[in-house]
């Protein structure tokens, strides 16, 4: 398959934009804030956040960059759904907490779950090219 029958086949530009960029987004507030975010995965449990959180942050940099310009799209795809399985369900972990924080936890769980279940469908497509 050629360069131009790849991109031909590829999911709509518009698609791959907003989801890499909104992916990108979040990475970036990441490693900007990056203490904090190590502060917050170290109160949640999380084994090593010092290494773990700047590795996973990076992981969704570069996967939300290889999606938007659809370069090695599985690889970008899983591992944007590796940074999903990973941080979901440590991060917002919405059965462990109080009730306070409860709706905000669920909200981010399922937004989690939603992005997850897009980098799945973008992982399909990439492996039907």
């Amino acid at each position: 398959m050629t360069e131009s029958d790849t991109t031909s086949t590829a999911p709509s530009r518009l698609s791959r934009v907003l989801f890499a960029s909104g992916l990108a987004i979040l990475a970036i507030r990441n490693l900007t804030n990056l203490d904090g975010r190590i502060a917050y995965a170290d109160a949640k449990g999380v084994p090593a956040a010092d290494k773990l959180v700047p590795a996973a942050s990076a992981l969704l940099l570069g996967g939300s960059a290889s999606i938007g310009l659809w370069k090695l799209p599985r690889l970008a795809a899983g591992s944007i759904a590796a940074f999903f399985v990973g941080v979901t369900p440590l991060m917002h972990d919405f059965w462990n907490v109080d009730e306070e924080s409860r709706g905000e936890e669920l909200t981010s769980f399922l937004q989690n779950l939603t992005l997850l279940g897009a980098a799945v469908a973008f992982y399909e497509h990439a492996t039907e090219d």
